[in-house]
């Protein structure tokens, strides 16, 4: 099984990794940026026999910091 988790800041927490690359975009010219949040992308391979609620257990005690950030399991 193959499993893709997307880490993203919660809405209210500031992104200042997101902030430098909107105002790169700008200044190469890229104005039409209104607001970059930047998150991390995580592939997992799997053994036979791994679920997806040992994924979101993976994701609240590792992948994941949940106070300050939310994420989403795609199996795949």
């Amino acid at each position: 099984m193959k499993a893709r988790v997307h880490v993203m800041l919660k809405n209210g927490v500031l992104d200042p990794q997101g902030e430098a690359v909107r105002h790169a975009l700008g200044a190469l010219g890229f104005d039409k940026v209104e607001g970059v949040r930047q998150g991390k992308v995580i592939d997992l391979d799997l053994a036979d026999g791994a679920t997806e609620a040992d994924v979101t257990e993976m994701c609240e005690k590792l992948l994941a910091n949940t106070v300050i950030e939310s994420y989403s399991i795609e199996i795949q």
